[in-house]
Parts: structure tokens; sequence; C-alpha cells
């Protein structure tokens, strides 16, 4: 849960973190008081950074399932100054973190190793509380000699820097303020386990979720070894903050404790990301165990066979999924997208089928976009694309293909400029500057230098963290 990486900030805005762009400026003179606009200007820097140097999932079935969680907790604070934003980083660390500005990240890892949306929930409530409470904001405060770009830097070396290492690499610096510091996680950490409580049970949640998730987290930890954040894994007071969320839960009403656990949209991001992403050799042992009626696991199988190319057995697993759940689009959808990758004409009535029953499923719309600009039908597919990019405007695959549409349909500059952009999101820089030069070469109005100047201002951005 972001234990580590708070420990680590907090240490380096005490003084003891390398400033990233030049001497450090005084507390007073670049911050005076770290107000809202500090905030989000810190954490749209880190964003940009985390972009720069670690792959997101944009899958908008995963991606705006965890910001439907977020928004839902949202609802349950205070009136906040800056609204919440939800990435999905690709990582098997059972993490999640938010930092100040409203921008909250979280592992794969931990949504592939909880049970339950409550739980998932939980941790994200946790973290969610470090932000409204401002842990790192007013440390800023009260800091001396440090700059913006050395807290993003310091946020980044804890974040990035994974695993032990990081701790390693700071841990001279620590030596004169780490009891301080523990200190302040201490407290940090025993408030955001209140409030992120009380905001996970306004939400609606089962309360226990967040108890038992930190419960799994250590768990997993001692059986399989698997990283989760230091702070978790090392902590002496760990289990009495669990006997302390215990106890609160134990005094709230029966009704809620006794909250259903609505799982539905939990299980099928997990096992989405399980098949996409897990390890094959786990995420075939996951699938075969589910029983014959878990049609989930069935369609988990059949993206799992085309990821390892077995044809026939994804055909067969697919194939199986759809004839045990038939109402269900998403399984229609991914049905679809390996009958459209091998070719076969089944995949557009399976995709038609899949929008029929759900018209607002973004990956189906892009997956018919692709079946439509292959046939032929270029003009219905560029507008999915462009009303796909107004949802998902950092999708690399959804710029990929819409870039290659336009360049096959004779619009030379706007294909070559989506194809730079699909690079950029990649952090493919060898290509964004190929493709932008081809973009550059085939300018022509005074719009579509206007479309460069945009560009160039995302990629200088970007370029920055490139560079160091």
């Amino acid at each position: 849960m972001g234990y580590r990486l708070s420990r680590i900030v907090l240490t380096c805005l005490l003084g003891m973190c390398l400033t990233l762009n030049g001497p450090a400026v005084s507390a007073a003179g670049l911050f005076g008081s770290f107000g809202v606009k500090d905030e989000q200007e810190l954490g749209r820097k880190f964003d940009v950074l985390v972009r720069s140097r670690m792959p997101l999932i944009e899958d908008p079935e995963v991606k705006l399932y965890v910001q439907s969680i977020v928004d839902r907790l949202q609802k349950a604070m205070p009136p906040q100054a800056f609204p919440f934003n939800a990435n999905v980083l690709l990582h098997p660390t059972m993490n999640a973190f938010a930092v100040p500005g409203g921008y909250v990240f979280v592992q794969t890892g931990l949504v592939m190793q909880l049970e339950h949306e409550s739980e998932l929930a939980g941790v994200i409530a946790h973290e969610l509380a470090h932000v409204t409470q401002r842990h790192i904001a007013s440390r800023m405060e009260r800091s001396r000699a440090v700059t913006l770009a050395s807290l993003v830097g310091a946020l980044a070396s804890a974040f990035l820097g994974g695993g032990s290492g990081s701790g390693a690499m700071l841990a001279g610096s620590m030596a004169a303020g780490q009891t301080a510091m523990l200190n302040y996680s201490r407290m940090d950490e025993t408030e955001a386990d209140e409030i992120g409580l009380q905001y996970l049970v306004k939400a609606g949640f089962n309360p226990s979720g967040l108890q038992t998730a930190f419960e799994k987290i250590r768990r997993k930890q001692w059986n399989t070894g698997i990283d989760i954040p230091e702070y978790l894994s090392t902590h002496p007071d760990v289990g009495s903050r669990v006997n302390e969320i215990h106890a609160r839960i134990a005094g709230m009403p029966a009704a809620v404790r006794a909250r259903p656990q609505d799982d539905a949209r939990f299980k099928r991001v997990k096992t989405l990301i399980w098949a996409r992403y897990g390890e094959p050799e786990a995420a075939s042992r996951l699938f075969m165990r589910a029983p014959a009626t878990d049609c989930l696991a069935s369609m988990g199988r059949g993206i799992l066979a085309e990821r390892r190319n077995q044809v026939k057995e994804a055909r067969a697993a697919f194939d199986a999924a759809l004839a045990c759940a038939p109402g269900d689009p998403l399984v229609w959808r991914e049905a679809g997208h390996f009958y459209y990758s091998v070719g076969d004409p089944k995949a557009a009535t399976l995709l038609k089928r899949a929008l029929a029953l759900d018209p607002d499923d973004l990956m189906a719309q892009f997956y018919y976009a692709r079946l439509l600009s292959a046939a032929g039908d270029r003009r219905a597919a560029h507008a999915y694309y462009e009303r796909l990019l107004r949802r998902l405007p950092e999708d690399a695959e959804l710029h990929y293909y819409y870039g290659r549409s336009l360049g096959e349909g004779g619009q030379p500059f706007q294909g070559f400029l989506h194809l730079a952009y699909s690079a950029l999101y990649r952090n493919d820089r060898k290509k964004t500057d190929s493709w932008l030069e081809q973009a550059r070469a085939n300018a022509r109005t005074p719009a579509e230098q206007a479309d460069l100047d945009r560009f160039d201002s995302v990629y200088r951005e970007r370029r920055v963290h490139w560079d160091k």
C-alpha cells in the first residue's frame, strides 16, 4: 500500500534526497504554503514521469473498473479540490499508492492476488486517505531547502527503484532521521487506516475488506516470498493495526458487517488480468482449477491459449465460454477478437453481438473498428476511432491502428502523427522520432502545424524523463 513510498518520501523531505534539476530552493521561496495548485502540479509531473518509465494497462475494461471504485470512494469523502484519476500499472507487486493532486496507481499484482472487490476498495481507500489527510503535502509545508523536482524524484526513486534496492540506496542518508520518520509513518498509517475505513463504509462496501486485504498481503509474502510493500512486511506494529481495524469493524452495526460481497465485475477484471498478463503456467493452473460452470475461466483459457499461439485450444475454450455464457458481452467480445486475429469471418458476427449486448463496450468498439478498416470501410472505422480517442486519449494501440488506417486511406500526415503518438505512449523514442519526422514532412496547412506543436508539447514532457 505505499508504505515504503511514504517512508522514503518523508525521509527525503527532511533534506536527505538529491535534487534532480539543480540546487535546492528554500521551501518558503518556492512554495510558501504548499497549496492545492502545488499538489496538482506535483501529481501531474509525477504522473508524466510514471507514464514515461512504467507500462500502464490502458484496457478500458480494467482501467475504468478501477476508476469506478475510486469514484465511488470519492463520493464518500468530504468535498475535494481535485478529482482522483486512477491508473493500473503492469507490475506483480501487491501494491497501490496515491500521490498529492489526486493520482492513484494500482498494480496488477494486487488485483490478481485479492479475492473480493471490498479488499481492493479497502486498499484504495487507505491510499486515498493519505492524500485527503495531506500526509505528504503537510511535510512539504514544514520542509526547507527542497524543490518540486526533488520531491518528484523522491517519489520516483521510491516507486520506480523497486524492491530492497531503493531502500538500500537511501540507507546511509536515512540514519539521522530514521526514528523520526518511522514515528511519522506510524501516525500517518494509523490515520489512513481509520479514515480509509470510514470512506469504505460510507461508500457501501463491506468493511472487512480493509482488514482481510492487509492479512492476505502479509500471508502471501510469508507463503510465497512475493514482493510486498517493505513497510507492511517489516513494521512491528502491523499486527496491532490489523487488530485495531478488526475492533472498529466489530463495533459497527450488524447490517454493515453483513454487507454482501458483490464481486461480479471484480472477477471479470481479475480474469482478464491473469489471462493477458499473468505468468502463463500460474494462469493455466488457476483456470484449470475452476469448475466447469465457471464461464469466465473458459474465456480466460481462451485468451491464454491465444497468447501462447495455441489456436486449436483457444477456439475450443472460446466456443465453450460462448455456450456457457450466451448473454455475456465480455465473452462475445473476447471471442470476436480471437476469431478476428486468426482471420475467421465469424469475428464480425461475434463483435456485432457483443455491441448489441453492450453498446458502451470500448474494447468491442475498438476491435470492430479494426474489422471495418480491414474490410475497407474506413469512414465507419474512423468514426469509431475518433469516439474512442475522446475516451482513451493515451491508448497506444488505438493510436497505432487509427494511424495505419488513416495512412492507408490517403491521409499521410494524420496517419504518421497518430503513429508517432502510439510510439510516444509506448515510450519508444526511436519510432517516435521516425514517425514524427515523416509527419513533419507531410504537414501542409497551419492546422497541421498546430497539431505538430501540440505533439511537441507532450513530447517535451516525456523526453525530459527519457533523457535522464
